[in-house]
């Protein structure tokens, strides 16, 4: 019999391991009624959480052999939880799926059926609709837009995380090592054919979202640097540019000084551009200076995360 691999990145989230637990059973015995069979098993990451998230998992592992956990020594972060797990699962089909039920279980049928009878490698799940403000709706929508320009690969707007994986297509992901990741991009990255299927937002069944507007954007940074070099080629032709127009600037004082005669009036403009010119450099030095920070980071070769307690 097959076996379908679930990995289940948490982060202080007690209160929703059983009520996911639960519903993720619910689900393979409803399929287990209709005569489709797979075995399954769990890889719950613990990503450094400050309150029993752990515990809780442990006690269903004491009930369930198929509960397997890797727990950090500290907060690593998601994408580092995410590569933890594709790390450590087994199982003919793996899935990543968000322990707070934003990402239902019930959708898991629908995504064996595509990959089992349409010969699809991934499919991913993309929410249709979505409670959230104003101000995020625009952002997301915006950093779709921005990065989708600017990088080869395709991703598509309010993808989840919450894809099912064939055997093949998680260790061909496995070969990207980088120690700086954006796993949307890396999944896009490495093709195969896929499979996308929308599905109404629904709330958390529990706890809150750790993610702050500022850590989004901070996110939205990484993949953008990381899956393009356009930034590098944008801080190219602003300096051209500014060159150009400086160049042209002085041509211009130099021959009015010649035609007309020198002035001392004029020097609070002056001062605006030299401000304008010098922010336009700092602009592009910060560029610059995102990129070699990542290629610092990736040259110490420092591991993604670092495991206390695997079981």
């Amino acid at each position: 019999m097959e076996t379908i691999g679930l990995i289940v990145p948490c982060y202080n989230e007690e209160p929703s391991i059983k009520i996911f637990y639960d519903e993720v059973e619910r689900v393979f015995s409803e399929m287990h009624a209709n005569h489709v069979d797979y075995n399954h098993e769990y890889w719950f990451i613990n990503d450094g959480s400050s309150d029993n998230t752990l515990e809780e998992i442990k006690k269903l592992r004491e009930n369930d052999e198929n509960v397997h956990y890797v727990s950090f020594s500290r907060n690593f972060g998601k994408e580092s939880a995410m590569s933890a797990g594709l790390e450590n699962v087994g199982g003919d089909y793996v899935a990543v799926m968000d322990v707070d039920l934003q990402d239902p279980p019930a959708l898991l049928p629908q995504m064996i059926k595509y990959i089992k009878e349409d010969d699809y490698d991934v499919v991913g799940c993309v929410q249709k609709s979505r409670k959230q403000n104003f101000v995020r709706a625009f952002l997301s929508s915006s950093f779709y837009k921005v990065i989708n320009k600017m990088s080869d690969v395709e991703i598509k707007q309010n993808v989840r995380d919450y894809r099912l994986m064939t055997r093949q297509y998680v260790d061909n992901v496995l070969k990207l090592t980088e120690y700086n990741r954006f796993t949307k991009g890396i999944f896009s990255w490495v093709g195969f054919k896929t499979k996308y299927i929308e599905y109404d937002g629904v709330e958390r069944a529990a706890g809150e979202s750790h993610w702050s507007l500022y850590q989004l954007l901070e996110y939205s940074l990484e993949g953008i640097v990381d899956f393009s070099d356009v930034p590098l080629k944008v801080a190219t032709w602003v300096g051209g540019v500014s060159f150009f127009l400086s160049l042209i600037g002085l041509i211009f004082v130099i021959l009015r000084a010649i035609l007309f005669g020198g002035s001392v009036s004029g020097w609070p403009s002056l001062v605006s551009i030299i401000l304008l010119i010098n922010g336009v450099q700092l602009f592009c030095l910060g560029i610059v200076g995102n990129y070699i920070g990542k290629i610092y980071l990736e040259t110490k070769h420092r591991p993604k995360y670092i495991v206390k307690e695997k079981k």
